[in-house]
């Protein structure tokens, strides 16, 4: 079977308010870059943009049907257009399901968010809660990484410094990504003296408001070939929720994200993920699912990742770096967690990094996430080769 391909990315600098544009400057920002890049128009000749695969979120959009603004930026009136409302990684995950399933030749991705625009972020994720039995009692994605970081702590013995740690790292990376918005480094001491916010989730442990949006356009193998000279190739892919009810969930652990892991990891052909990756992307919302997702996916035994962190192993130059985008903790909506992950793959596997760069980068590994503790996972493989 042929490979899907990504030929193009583009992303907006993520920013804490984007006061200055609207959903559809943000979006034409992207999109346009991205048809630059390749010279596609949609659907005017043989080979164009055919399809498109938009990701958003009628909550933060402030409006039901929150694509239906986009769908001419991306083509939508020209041809399909489908809507994922999760991490934009599925939105990746669909477009290359569109292209190997021969429905579609090249398809563009096009996710937004403005985290701004929302009177409270929580007050959005309260909403995501059952009616009935959980927003009764305030539920929502912080208090539930709350509840999770202090089961994962108590179970396996890591420490909120070591979580910090991680924090410190992320951040260092990101003062070397013009696109990410915290470039200013922390210290453990930073992190650790910053104010509780849910015990035991300091400040500096939780992801800042984002505003952002990333463009990407996925074809075949043969096509990829045509359009650019550096293709990056999605090996696997695998995807797997939790139950909805957390209370269902043992919560020091994330079993969706080692079922995920598994398949993508089987899809891609990678037998030793450990000595095989080149690098890995998590999006990781709270500093403790840094240390929780390494362990999930097999990359460091369990109850280990916080001293593997403390280690330098996981920084820049290190066996295994994490986040050298600055990842989550340093700024990116919740929609685009995933997908900014794959995008920073992607420069990574170019060879476009600049200061970040990861030497000699083959192979590498973005996974997202959706709903309170982490319910949902989808992880991707991405290779150079």
């Amino acid at each position: 079977m042929t490979r899907a391909a990504i030929v193009a990315m583009a992303q907006t600098r993520f920013e804490p308010r984007k006061g200055n544009e609207r959903v559809q400057e943000m979006v034409w920002e992207v999109v346009s870059e991205v048809r630059e890049k390749t010279g596609l128009g949609i659907r005017q000749k043989p080979g164009d943009i055919d399809t498109a695969v938009t990701c958003s979120d009628d909550f933060f959009d402030a409006r039901t049907i929150s694509n239906a603004c986009i769908g001419d930026l991306v083509g939508g009136h020209f041809g399909a257009e489908e809507k994922v409302a999760m991490d934009g990684l599925n939105a990746l995950f669909y477009a290359a399901a569109c292209v190997l399933s021969g429905h579609s030749k090249v398809t563009i991705v096009a996710a937004h968010c403005k985290e701004s625009q929302a009177v409270s972020r929580n007050m959005i994720t309260y909403a995501a809660s059952d009616p009935i039995f959980q927003r009764g009692v305030g539920l929502d994605y912080l208090s539930a990484a709350g509840l999770q970081m202090s089961a994962y702590l108590h179970r396996t013995g890591a420490t909120e410094k070591q979580c910090a740690a991680a924090v410190a790292r992320d951040r260092r990376h990101a003062a070397k990504n013009p696109k990410a918005q915290a470039q200013s480094p922390v210290s453990v001491a930073d992190v650790m003296a910053s104010p509780y916010v849910c015990d035991p989730l300091k400040e500096l442990d939780v992801y800042p408001v984002s505003d952002g949006a990333i463009a990407m356009i996925v074809t075949t193998e043969d096509r990829a070939k045509e359009l650019t000279d550096k293709p990056v190739f999605i090996l696997g892919a695998g995807s797997c929720y939790n139950d909805y009810y957390i209370g269902d969930r043992d919560l020091s652990r994330d079993l969706a994200l080692s079922a995920a892991g598994r398949r993508c990891f089987r899809r891609a052909g990678i037998k030793d993920p450990r000595h095989e990756l080149d690098l890995v992307e998590l999006a990781a919302q709270y500093s403790y699912q840094e240390l929780l997702f390494l362990e999930a996916l097999g990359l460091v035994d369990d109850g280990h990742a916080g001293r593997l962190i403390e280690s330098g192993a996981t920084d820049l130059g290190g066996k295994l770096p994490v986040n050298v985008s600055g990842g989550m903790l340093a700024g990116n909506p919740i929609m685009l967690g995933g997908l900014a992950r794959a995008a920073e793959c992607f420069l990574q596997l170019r060879g476009e990094a600049g200061e970040r760069q990861v030497p000699g980068a083959k192979l590498a590994l973005a996974q997202g996430a959706t709903g309170p503790a982490a319910q949902h996972h989808i992880v991707m493989a991405l290779s150079a080769e």
